[in-house]
């Protein structure tokens, strides 16, 4: 099995270190600026990468300008494959700086000024996944939905590495006051108007602790917060159901993005103890079926949607038709299942628990890991992971189960 790990841990070709400022942005290209919260340490941080995946104490503050290329296919990142990048086929970074709080606010609310609902667009990235790469994959997003809504990306530790699993989950343990206090900011500041906040993978766990936290500490959910999407959640289904129960009735529509051929949920499974994971359920069988309609919980079903992803961890990357919609109804103020949102006929939706879903299932563009979505750091590691999952048994600790999130 040490063999399968290092074979896992030594697929390679992620590009990194991009984020050097080229100082300007050239004909053609799109522009997104993104606002960074952070509980990375920026001491020992590489030239363009800005912070590291070490530890800091406190909140600090980035901000980044992107440059997107020109007649690309959305829905995926075209990553730099030397240095700086290529700005008319890549993506390539206009300015990235460290910033102090006063300045992220007068940023922030000169951003969120121009935007006709005052809208912001929280999201929190996955296990596995550097400042760079979480900054490029948001990029992506908020630039293939076209939402008008301010990014704000809250990215937490993780070291980017395959085999630091549990390194990352303790992370996002560490991290969860933090996101908790950027959520209470933006629900208390009158400038603001709705919330929307979208999670991934192990983002969903440090996500559901700091609404779980919020909701303890403030008997529920400010309304602000307007929907929360929960992508491929790698959490246990017992505490998923002790995570609704402390947050309460008082709470936004929550949206579930599953899918049961996910393979890496499925070793993750493994090796928590072999109890499902949330992400991975089949929301038309029991218990499941009943405590999404007890919780009101929207469930979107994939397991149907093809995926070009090995894994099919990563079929939230595929499809920007759906990205596009949800982004912009999701901007301008609408939930998931508003009648006026037009998504029914693309989005396999299980609302609050209904027998059937509308329409075809399909997919969102959320952030996935490079190793996943990159075709250049896939090729063969699905393979190898199941391998992997073959091999792990009722022995395996914490420290072996470190598929891609």
């Amino acid at each position: 099995m040490l063999g399968a790990l290092l074979a896992v841990s030594a697929c390679g070709g992620r590009p990194t270190n991009f984020l050097v400022p080229t100082g300007v942005q050239t004909p053609g290209t799109s522009r997104v600026d993104i606002l960074a919260a952070t509980t990375r340490q920026a001491e020992g941080a590489q030239p363009g990468e800005l912070y590291s995946g070490e530890r800091a104490i406190g909140l600090h503050f980035a901000d980044i300008a992107v440059s997107v290329p020109p007649g690309r296919a959305p829905g995926d990142v075209q990553w730099p494959a030397n240095g700086a990048g290529n700005p008319q086929t890549e993506f390539t970074t206009i300015s990235a700086e460290r910033i102090n709080k006063e300045q992220a606010l007068d940023r922030f609310y000169a951003r969120l000024r121009k935007t006709p609902h005052r809208s912001v667009l929280l999201f929190v990235h996955g296990y596995n996944t550097r400042f760079e790469e979480a900054v490029y994959r948001f990029a992506q997003i908020s630039h293939d939905a076209k939402a008008p809504a301010v990014p704000l990306l809250f990215t937490w530790p993780s070291r980017g590495r395959l085999l630091a699993y549990t390194y990352d989950r303790e992370s996002a343990n560490y991290s969860r006051d933090s996101l908790e206090a950027v959520l209470q900011y933006l629900v208390r500041d009158k400038s603001v108007n709705e919330v929307t906040v979208l999670a991934h993978s192990m983002g969903n766990w440090v996500t559901m602790e700091a609404l779980r936290q919020m909701s303890i500490r403030d008997k529920g959910i400010h309304p602000k917060i307007r929907n929360v999407m929960l992508a491929a959640p790698d959490i246990d289904v017992d505490v998923f159901r002790r995570q609704i129960a402390s947050i309460g009735d008082k709470r936004p529509p929550f949206y579930l993005f599953v899918s049961q051929d996910d393979k890496a949920l499925a070793i993750s499974r493994r090796v928590w103890g072999n109890n499902a994971r949330i992400g991975a359920v089949d929301p038309e069988q029991e218990p499941y079926r009943s405590l999404f309609a007890k919780e009101k919980i929207n469930v979107i079903d994939l397991t149907k949607e093809k995926s070009a992803d090995s894994l099919n961890h990563g079929k939230f990357a595929n499809s920007a038709d759906v990205v596009k919609i949800i982004g912009g109804q999701l901007a301008a103020g609408q939930t998931l299942n508003d009648s006026r949102a037009g998504i029914g006929d693309t989005i396999g939706f299980v609302a609050t628990g209904a027998a059937s879903a509308v329409g075809r299932a399909a997919s969102i563009a959320v952030s996935a890991p490079v190793a996943i979505i990159d075709p250049r750091t896939r090729e063969g590691l699905g393979d190898q992971l199941d391998e992997l999952n073959h091999h792990v048994g009722q022995t395996v600790k914490g420290a072996t189960g470190v598929v891609n999130r």
